[in-house]
């Protein structure tokens, strides 16, 4: 009975959408490619496609209908540590930025002593012939730069390391 009650909840650019069990179960989904999905709810249908992920972070970036949007999902845990005022992302401070899969390095985007807000890109990892974008969580200064273009990369193997 409390799994019915559990809901997720996602900010769409600046937009916050709550969703129960019932209604992503209403919901259907199909995968077309690796990015690319189809959602038909109540009769309408949605092609949208997935531009950037990470997933340990819990957010994405899509596109639907043209229109590019950053979402940012929260599960019940999440939501009861904000209500408590502790943020999962701001109470972090990271020391390194690892590779979550293995992968070859295709570009680099910001240089040693760079001030990195949250969000901001750090560099391009191709996995599976997808280009993955790997984003900084937490406002930090990079340290040093640990690979370079066309390196090939092992899961968990440090990048970055940070300030």
């Amino acid at each position: 009975m409390a799994e019915k009650n559990k809901t997720v909840m996602v900010k769409a650019n600046e937009f916050v959408f709550s969703f129960s069990p019932e209604e992503i179960e209403k919901t259907d989904f199909y995968k077309k490619t690796p990015t690319e999905f189809n959602l038909i709810k109540n009769n309408r249908s949605v092609n949208a496609r997935l531009l950037e992920a990470d997933i340990s972070g819990k957010h994405l970036k899509i596109e639907v209908e043209g229109e590019a949007y950053d979402l940012q999902v929260k599960d019940e845990l999440d939501q009861m540590l904000d209500k408590m005022g502790f943020s999962t992302v701001s109470s972090k401070h990271i020391k390194e930025i690892k590779a979550p899969m293995p992968g070859l390095v295709l570009s680099i985007a910001v240089t040693e002593g760079q001030e990195v807000k949250e969000g901001e890109k750090v560099l391009i990892l191709e996995a599976m012939k997808m280009e993955n974008s790997i984003m900084i969580h937490a406002n930090a200064k990079i340290k040093k730069i640990k690979v370079k273009p066309g390196d090939a990369v092992d899961k968990n193997q440090v990048l970055v390391e940070l300030e």
